[in-house]
């Protein structure tokens, strides 16, 4: 079975956990590490012959429009992740349309591709922020991925959302994070902080239970997860426990996983 690859492309300073540390005005003089961490991953992909898709921060698309450029140009899918990386729960409608207007503006400045898909910062499309779904469309897009069927965490979450792609609204089809369930419980299995902090066997069996269940997965990351060298950040311990724990392991066990399972972009995996 496919499965959808995607990367958020944002760099190390751009994570939600940063922001009591390094303010967004302070962005311009963080380190930019992005494009050599994403060219590793990209790296990667090539070496196993796999498509994804980047859902790109439009801050970024800014600063470095070369690196979009080749990712488009080795086959991938480019896609939107906003332009501040600010969370939809923090941002009124009118917002989400200025923040929305400005990222695809950079975006389609770096690519030829029309831009159809969608991921919210911090997967912040939840039930109070349903009203999203219908700016989402009056921009143009086609799919969301931002939905997190789980209802643990504080940012993130719908709980009784489907597991299985599903149309969230006008049209919009929405392919949520992965999970699988045991017993009324909801365990990730898509990526990012998960996919680092659990066991790798875990990871296999998960995504391997999702394969058997008949849908296919979708895994993320970001190439900061990919660059042990990135500047240290005093953060509380959990949140620092989220963002620096193997990060040193993440280029292995995503080579890996690419042996073990088969990926292509959201796109072709919806067959849009």
């Amino acid at each position: 079975m496919k499965n959808a690859l995607s990367i958020d492309l944002e760099d190390w300073f751009c994570v939600h956990v940063m922001r009591e540390a390094i303010s967004k005005a302070d962005w311009k003089n963080c380190e930019l590490r992005v494009v050599e961490s994403t060219r590793r991953i990209m790296d990667l992909l090539a070496r196993h012959g796999v498509e994804a898709t980047f859902f790109v921060l439009g801050w970024i698309a800014e600063r470095v429009p070369e690196l979009v450029r080749e990712i488009e140009l080795k086959g991938h899918e480019i896609a939107c992740h906003g332009y501040s990386h600010s969370l939809i729960t923090h941002m009124t409608p009118d917002e989400l349309e200025r923040d929305l207007d400005k990222a695809l503006l950079a975006i389609r400045n770096c690519v030829k591709s029309e831009i159809i898909g969608y991921r919210a910062p911090s997967f912040s499309i939840k039930e109070e922020t349903l009203w999203a779904v219908d700016i989402l469309v009056d921009h143009g897009f086609v799919y969301d991925s931002s939905v997190f069927p789980v209802s643990f965490h504080p940012d993130y979450g719908i709980p009784n959302a489907p597991l299985v792609p599903y149309e969230i609204g006008r049209g919009l089809i929405e392919f949520p994070l992965s999970c699988v369930e045991f017993f009324g419980k909801r365990i990730p299995c898509g990526g990012g902080g998960y996919f680092r902090l659990y066991p790798y066997a875990l990871t296999r069996f998960l995504l391997k239970r999702c394969n058997a269940e008949g849908r296919p997965a979708i895994f993320y990351l970001h190439p900061w997860e990919a660059d042990p060298g990135q500047p240290r950040v005093s953060l509380p311990v959990t949140s620092r426990a989220r963002h620096y724990m193997n990060i040193g392991r993440t280029l292995d066990r995503l080579g890996q996983l690419l042996t073990e399972f088969e990926f292509t972009s959201v796109k072709k995996v919806l067959s849009i």
